[in-house]
């Protein structure tokens, strides 16, 4: 129960912190179709990092932080950061040839089934 309410926390405050950046963008003009999403992605991607490394080569962050940093802040925040880590760590492991079949696969599937859902969504 103590991990839920922790993912949820860190969770709550990253989609929060996601949409403030939406407002920023828009406020000062710096809006295009992407670039909100754009920075967010690239700036979960850069605190995942951070995170991780903190938690792996420098064992400074416990499971608990863990759960309230990486799976929910950074969650909330975006799941590219996610996408992006666990890329990186199956080329790290030399499975290139699985990175590049997640990669299209996430990519092209996900447009796909967002296309899927739209023209759902116009039959209900």
């Amino acid at each position: 129960m103590k991990a839920i309410l922790l993912v949820g926390l860190g969770g709550g405050i990253g989609s929060i912190l996601r949409y403030a950046t939406t407002l920023f963008f828009g406020k000062w003009n710096l809006f295009t179709p992407f670039s909100a999403t754009l920075f967010a992605n690239l700036i979960g991607c850069l605190i995942i990092g951070i995170f991780f490394s903190a938690i792996e080569n420098k064992g400074i962050i416990d499971n608990n932080l863990k759960l309230l940093l990486i799976t929910g802040f950074c969650g909330g925040y975006t799941t590219f950061s996610t996408f992006s880590l666990e890329n990186l760590q199956l080329i790290q492991n030399g499975n290139l040839a699985l990175a590049l079949l997640y990669i299209f696969s996430s990519v092209t599937i996900g447009i796909i089934a967002v296309w899927a859902g739209l023209s759902i969504g116009k039959l209900i």
